[in-house]
Order: C-alpha cells, then structure tokens, then sequence
C-alpha cells in the first residue's frame, strides 16, 4: 500500500451545455475500503462514477488512481472493473464464457484463464453452472455472474452502477451480503453507486451523500446518521429519517433553530409531562416495534417507535417528550450547529 490515498479527486467538475452535471468534487478514497457514493437520482453520483471510470472526461479539476493521474485517460488504461446495473452479459454465451471474456481478449493463457475461471465461480457460488446462458438464470445468478467476471479481472479498483437495483427485496439482500464478504476476502476497493441508504449504511466504510451535483457530507454511517451536516443529510439518512421541529414551536430554545430528532429519541409520555402535544397521523406495525407517525404544525417527519404491537387510532392526541441531549440542531440555513 503506498503512502497517501489510492483514488484521489480533486476539485472535478463536469458540466453539459451550462448544466450541472457534478461540481466541486474532491474526494480520497482509501485502498481496500468500500466507499457509497448515495443520493436521489439525477444528484451526480453517477456521473461521478462515470468520470472515475473514464466513460466521461471533466471540464475541470483532476482524477489520480494509485498515484498515477488519469484524468484524460482512456477507460480501458484505468486498471478497474465495472459492475454495471445491467449486468451487460452478452445472452449468446455461456457463463463461462461471459466471465472469461476479458481475459481472452487480453490474451491471458488458456491454463490461467480456467484457473481464474474456477476460482471466481467458487466464490461467487456459480460452479455447476458453466455452461449456461444467462437468459437461463436468475436475476441474482445474472448478478453473480458480472461479479464473477470483475473478480477474474483481477483490478485492485471495482466501480458498481446501482448492481442491485434490478433484484427483488430478499434477493437483494443476501448479493448484498456476498458483495461485501468478496470485497473483504479479496481487499479490493470498490465505489458503490446507490440511491437505497439501508443499501449504503449495510455496506460502506464510508459514504458520500451527494445532492444537486455537489457533495453534502462524507463521512463513516455513524457519522451521518449520528452527526448530519445539514438537514438534508438529516432527512435523508435512516429508517425512519430524522424529524425537523422549528424551535418556535418548543419553549426554552431560541427561535430561529430547526432541532431535528431520531425517533428513537422521542417518547410517548403521561397527558401534561411532555414537550409537545401531537396529533398520530400512522401507525406502522413493524413486527419488532410499532411505528407512530405524528403531526404538528411546524414539524416534519415526527415520528416514535413503540415496543411491539401498539396501534393506535388516527388522530388521537398523544404528549411527546425528547432526550434534548440528543436534540441536533441546525441553523436557518439547514447547516449542523457543533458545540451547543
């Protein structure tokens, strides 16, 4: 491992006739680390994929791999490998085949070529399934199958497109975890682009949440769940997201804050002992814990979670009271207020 980061972007950006594509980009990535770029779609993060991959060249700024920059150079001089949202299997070929292919066209021998192959397969759990054509297969063997093939390319560098978006919820879950365990087993780095922060927050070493083509905050999931920058990463990490409470609605706090509170972070309390009266606008049974979705003029997303089965009806009045230790709060302009 050499001494700085393994990718680096500095200052990249990407525009199309006046448009914003992505702006201000700077980024390090370290080798071996399992980096999200998450964000609702058309944010740039797949542009800046795109830019890493060298599928696209920026208008300004600079893009080092491995010490080596790479800013204007062709994908195929970038020494990475794609997994794309597709898979982009070619359907006439076997799976072997389709996962080989790179290494034939690069003229590795045959020997090498089967032992990689083999390897791969095991890996990936696709042995005894070779010969196959992927119409064949699954949606999650199709998946496999591009994994498999950017694992025999041997890159130190894997970039994936949304790898998961086109399996179902359970399936997804489990290449998620197969994702991660490859990853690890072979220290491969990989950017992973994901508009689903469970997807990002299961897997990330760290993430980069992006909107409107610039990057919000980056940071490990504890930081942006724990600590959002702004509002925006407040409202857009976690399950439920975080509520937002103008302070003008609680007494004791100055009046042009916006507080934000996790739902774990709220309580249902006695008539007269809490913070807030509240209306219930939900109840979601989640098997575990019950959900409770609440309304207040000047509240957004307010929501607590009971233990177990707690349904209750809608629109009955409910006290609420916070931990106001763990009250964040963020300034008018959206930005997280440290030290208070």
């Amino acid at each position: 491992m050499n001494g700085g980061p393994f990718v680096i972007l500095k200052d990249v950006a990407k525009r199309w006739n006046g448009q914003l594509g992505v702006e201000d980009i700077s980024l390090e990535i370290e080798e071996g680390s399992f980096v999200a770029l998450l964000g609702p779609s058309g944010c740039g993060k797949s542009t800046s994929l795109r830019l890493l991959a060298g599928l696209e060249i920026p208008d300004e700024g600079q893009i080092l791999i491995d010490s080596r920059d790479v800013t204007t150079s062709a994908a195929s001089d970038r020494n990475l490998s794609m997994v794309f949202q597709s898979y982009a299997l070619f359907p006439h070929l076997s799976v072997a085949e389709n996962v080989i292919f790179g290494l034939k066209v690069r003229r590795v021998p045959k020997a090498e070529r089967a032992e990689k192959m083999k390897r791969a397969l095991e890996i990936t759990g696709l042995t005894g399934l070779e010969s196959r054509k992927p119409g064949e297969l699954s949606g999650g063997q199709r998946q496999r199958v591009a994994l498999a093939r950017a694992i025999v390319a041997g890159q130190r560098l894997c970039l994936m497109d949304e790898p998961l978006s086109n399996l179902d919820a359970k399936l997804r879950n489990s290449v998620r975890k197969d994702i991660k365990k490859l990853q690890r087993d072979l220290g491969i780095t990989v950017v992973y682009v994901t508009h689903d922060q469970t997807e990002a927050m299961s897997m990330a070493d760290k993430i980069v949440l992006m909107k409107d083509g610039r990057i919000q905050q980056v940071g490990t999931p504890d930081d942006l769940y724990n600590r959002p920058a702004n509002t925006f990463v407040a409202e857009f990490v976690g399950a439920p997201p975080m509520a937002l409470i103008q302070s003008s609605v609680l007494a004791g706090f100055d009046k042009d804050l916006t507080l934000g509170v996790r739902a774990e972070h709220a309580t249902i309390v006695e008539k007269g002992k809490g913070q807030l009266t509240c209306t219930v606008s939900e109840a979601e049974f989640l098997g575990s814990e019950t959900l409770i979705g609440l309304s207040h003029e000047g509240t957004t997303g307010l929501s607590v979670l009971q233990p177990g089965l707690s349904l209750m009806d809608e629109g009955v009045t409910v006290d609420i009271a916070f931990d106001t230790a763990k009250l964040h709060k963020f300034n008018q302009e959206g930005d997280r207020i440290t030290g208070m």
